[in-house]
């Protein structure tokens, strides 16, 4: 029986790439953004608001950029019920809401990236920079 693992983690250097390539993403579409980049357990790496972004969606991006690490899948996806109840189980830790992305590299995830400010659409195009900017799986 084995008792340990190997992990891949993101770098806070990796973090800061994809933090500016994001809000670079966000600027050249208009949109100011919230983002959230977070590590596999949930723990913050690096975060965002830009000027003119809404200020709770710096509450629903760490939600987002949470969910995706946890479910290792987009956001947005859930069932609004089912979204809603998780939302409250978590004290608004998960997210039902679209702009979360898993962040993987090789299929092995190594946390999540939230984005808010814009429409879901939006949010997921500045979060696919991101990743791209750092080599990460495409999502």
């Amino acid at each position: 029986m084995t008792f340990t693992r190997e992990t891949l983690t993101l770098s806070h250097a990796g973090a800061l790439q994809a933090l500016s390539a994001a809000a670079d993403k966000a600027v050249a579409i208009g949109v100011p953004q919230c983002i959230f980049i977070v590590d596999t357990s949930g723990e913050t790496i690096a975060s965002l608001r830009m000027d003119g972004a809404k200020y709770l969606s710096m509450h629903t991006a760490r939600a987002k950029a949470r969910t995706a690490a946890s479910i290792n899948a987009p956001t947005g996806s859930m069932p609004f019920e089912f979204g809603a109840a998780a939302g409250i189980a978590s004290q608004g830790g998960v997210t039902h809401l679209p702009g979360g992305l898993p962040i993987r590299f090789s299929g092995k995830t190594v946390g999540g990236i939230g984005v808010g400010s814009g429409s879901g659409d939006q949010d997921f195009e500045v979060a696919r920079a991101a990743l791209a900017a750092i080599g990460a799986d495409a999502v």
